[in-house]
């Protein structure tokens, strides 16, 4: 897919990018065109009446956190296969170039990494590590998903790429769930949970003063792909816009940042981004 931006706006952009220092922080929106799904467009999972998994749910109920680990152990399969797009090309490219200084993700599906970004925090986690929330330890997802292979033969089978949520959560009916055998952690036999930061889940207090820190560095910051409807994200905007720094959106739909942007694009990412790369890279 090709695409011409407006002169004004491709122009404004590119100036934007050159001034170097630039920030990037993404949302779900720049995955879409690797397949994973949004939470808030056209097609995303709330129009869909999904109601995500919460901190509190998953802690609390033995029965919620069993479906959300039958769940997640299908769509993970997809999470796992998707490839970096074109958006996730020309972001590290851009960052090559030395334009972009840091990407700041709300994505948990590791694909700014997998397209070539080098410096990328992940603000709410990643799915391809899983976290003990007694003893604390990391592992890799790989290996529990060898676990629940083995403890649930035969679970599942294809799966619809319409019911694949953000978080890798997939949308199944009850009785397909019955009998899903959860494993608990190798060390101390506690809770396993995915390494990101689910709904009702704070952002960890370091991670967020490291963004902060980096964004009252920044000498602009260019939002991709986010409707900036949850305050995790939206914080940084609004951080910026109060002290001078310019702010441009890229994203398909209204944002809860316009009213803050410089510059503001409502086109697909990844023709956008590549024509960006292309007019702003030296």
């Amino acid at each position: 897919m090709t695409l011409t931006l407006p002169d004004a706006a491709l122009a404004e952009l590119t100036a934007l990018v050159r001034s170097g220092d630039l920030i990037v922080l993404s949302g779900a929106g720049i995955s879409t065109e690797s397949g994973i799904p949004d939470y808030r467009g056209p097609s995303g999972a709330f129009q869909r009446n999904h109601t995500p998994m919460t901190y509190q749910a998953f802690t609390r109920d033995p029965a919620a956190r069993r479906r959300y680990w039958a769940r997640s152990f299908l769509g993970w399969r997809m999470i796992s296969a998707a490839a970096p797009n074109d958006g996730h090309r020309a972001v590290a490219r851009l960052e090559s170039c030395g334009l972009v200084r840091r990407v700041i993700t709300q994505n948990v599906d590791g694909l700014h990494q997998a397209g070539g970004a080098q410096d990328v925090v992940e603000l709410h986690g990643s799915l391809d590590r899983v976290i003990c929330l007694d003893c604390g330890e990391l592992s890799d997802r790989i290996e529990l998903d060898d676990r629940l292979r083995a403890a649930n033969p035969g679970f599942g089978g294809p799966v619809d790429e319409a019911t694949v949520n953000p978080d890798g959560d997939v949308d199944l009916p009850e009785e397909q769930l019955d009998g899903f055998a959860v494993v608990d952690c190798i060390g101390c036999g506690g809770v396993l949970k995915p390494d990101v930061v689910f709904f009702g889940e704070n952002v960890p207090k370091e991670r967020v003063a490291d963004c902060t820190a980096t964004i009252e560095r920044a000498g602009g910051l260019l939002v991709l792909g986010s409707s900036l409807t949850v305050y995790s994200g939206r914080r940084f905007v609004v951080q910026a816009a109060k002290a001078g720094i310019p702010v441009g959106i890229v994203n398909q739909g209204p944002t809860r940042g316009d009213d803050h942007a410089s510059v503001r694009v409502d086109a697909p990412l990844g023709p956008t981004l590549t024509a960006l790369a292309a007019a702003a890279a030296p």
